[in-house]
């Protein structure tokens, strides 16, 4: 069963990482995508790269070769990591959801509001301030008196399996976990849901003629990655606190089932709702394909005295001048009224 789950989670991961990274290449090379929506999508992206790479590695470690010891230093790391970027991804899930609400909502001030400068600060706010609201409880959590034995019943660092190892009490690490959850969690949760309603309701006020079934099939779309995230992220950890740090068997197994969705299958279906469903980067990318296919194969036109180099199906070629047909071309201006 080890080895199923293995090649199960190791397939998802691997689709995960390459269809992120292909998403960020996309977004970086093609000037089309040069847009604050396409941007605040690659730094998603960029994310949903590292998010699972925190824990999933060592998930697979576990599975294949058995080896399933990780040092306390490496422990504590991984739980900072974790839950810094899951802090990251809530504020910048609300960014996205802030820029459809000025896009569909304020169309005439998109641009004045999102611009470049704007859209860098509210990325780095978000990563600023993810990776700053876990920094008090981490520093807490590593001070705390372990005691035999060191299992953690996870396969990672989670915060209830670490707790239920302490030997001191942690009462006032469980409060300001729950209280950093809510924070975090319900608020950028509520944040998001009102943006999209103020959305819906403006795609309603749409003429019949327009593309109103189209946005509202996006939105959508997007709603549903948003309740499988923050469904299972509020499942884990906005609970009473004696159900996650002194769980029954069940509901151990149950956490873990559970904890892989927002770990493994969120990065992957991500980047396919929000990015490969857009017209936009479809296009992107069926150009960048066929440039790479044509690569093998030059394409060479010469035009009065001129050859191009490039592949088929672009309009970017590179200009070789033979020698002396720019002072051949320049005499024949010389001579031409035109």
């Amino acid at each position: 069963m080890e080895i199923v789950l293995f090649c199960l989670v190791f397939i998802v991961y691997t689709l995960s990482i390459i269809i992120n990274v292909t998403i960020i290449i996309v977004i970086r090379t093609e000037q089309q995508l040069h847009k604050p929506m396409y941007f605040f999508i690659g730094v998603f992206s960029f994310l949903e790269v590292w998010y699972p790479t925190v824990t999933v590695p060592g998930l697979l470690r576990g599975l294949l070769l058995r080896l399933k010891d990780i040092s306390f230093g490496c422990c504590m790391a991984q739980f900072y990591l974790h839950f810094a970027l899951g802090a990251t991804e809530n504020f910048l899930l609300v960014v996205m959801a802030f820029d459809r609400y000025v896009a569909i909502c304020k169309p005439l001030h998109y641009m004045l509001i999102m611009k470049h400068r704007n859209c860098l600060m509210f990325s780095l706010g978000a990563w600023i301030g993810g990776f700053s609201a876990i920094i008090f409880l981490c520093i807490q959590l590593s001070q705390v008196t372990y005691c035999g034995p060191n299992k953690v019943d996870h396969y990672y660092c989670d915060f209830a399996p670490l707790v239920k190892l302490a030997c001191s009490d942690t009462r006032h690490l469980e409060t300001l976990f729950f209280m950093m959850s809510c924070m975090v969690i319900l608020l950028s949760f509520l944040l998001i849901i009102v943006s999209y309603a103020y959305i819906l309701t403006s795609i309603l006020k749409l003429p019949a003629n327009t593309n109103r079934k189209k946005a509202f099939y996006t939105c959508a779309s997007h709603m549903i990655v948003v309740l499988i995230f923050y469904g299972t992220t509020i499942f884990m950890f906005i609970r009473p606190t004696s159900d996650k740090v002194r769980p029954t068997s069940d509901k151990v197994h149950i956490n873990k089932m559970v904890s892989l969705f927002p770990s493994v299958m969120t990065p992957l279906l991500n980047p396919i709702i929000y990015s490969l469903r857009n017209q936009d980067v479809k296009m992107a990318l069926q150009k960048m394909t066929h440039c790479m296919e044509d690569s093998y194969t030059p394409f060479i036109a010469v035009n009065h005295g001129r050859s191009y180099r490039g592949c088929r199906g672009s309009s970017h070629y590179r200009a070789q001048e033979p020698e002396g047909a720019q002072r051949h071309l320049c005499h024949i201006r010389r001579h031409t009224k035109h």
